[in-house]
C-alpha cells in the first residue's frame, strides 16, 4: 500500500481577496513534492478546498492507496468529517468534488493541525499570492 501525507493551507489577502494555495506531500516523512499556484480572487475557505483537491489529485496521479490530509482548517477538517454542515453553495461544490475524488483512495483521513505545524503548505500558499501580485499587467 502507498501512503501518502499531506500538508494543506489556502491564503486569501482579503476576504474574498487574491488567493493561493499550497500543499506539500510527503511519504515516509519526506517531502517529495510542493504545489503552489495563484486562484485568483477567492476566500479564504475556497482557497482552503481548492488546494485539498490539487493535493488529492496530485496523490491519485502518484498511485497512493491511503491519504493522511493535514489541515489548519478547522472549518474544512470539520465538514470533510461530516461534523460541521456545509450551508455555503460554492464550498457544497468544492465539497462535492473532494468526495468524488477521495472514492480513489482504499483510506482517507483528515486531522486538524496547528498553525505552526503547517508552516511549509502556508509558505507556498503566500508565495502564490506574491509572485502574483509582481507579474506585470499587460
Amino acid at each position: 500500500m502507498r501512503e501518502i501525507e499531506i500538508f494543506i493551507d489556502g491564503a486569501a489577502k482579503g476576504n474574498p481577496g487574491p488567493a493561493g494555495i499550497g500543499v506539500v506531500i510527503c511519504q515516509s516523512g519526506v517531502t517529495i513534492k510542493n504545489i503552489h499556484k495563484y486562484i485568483g480572487k477567492a476566500t479564504n475557505n475556497v482557497a482552503e478546498y481548492t488546494a485539498l483537491i490539487y493535493g488529492l489529485k496530485e496523490c491519485i496521479s502518484m498511485g497512493a492507496d491511503s491519504i493522511k490530509i493535514n489541515t489548519d482548517s478547522q472549518l474544512l477538517c470539520r465538514q470533510i468529517n461530516g461534523i460541521y454542515k456545509i450551508k455555503n453553495a460554492n464550498l457544497m461544490q468544492l465539497y462535492n468534488q473532494v468526495l468524488l475524488l477521495s472514492s480513489a483512495f482504499k483510506k482517507m483521513t483528515i486531522e486538524h493541525i496547528r498553525r505552526d505545524k503547517n508552516t511549509g503548505a502556508d509558505k507556498l500558499a503566500n508565495k502564490a499570492v506574491k509572485e502574483a501580485r509582481k507579474k506585470p499587467v499587460l
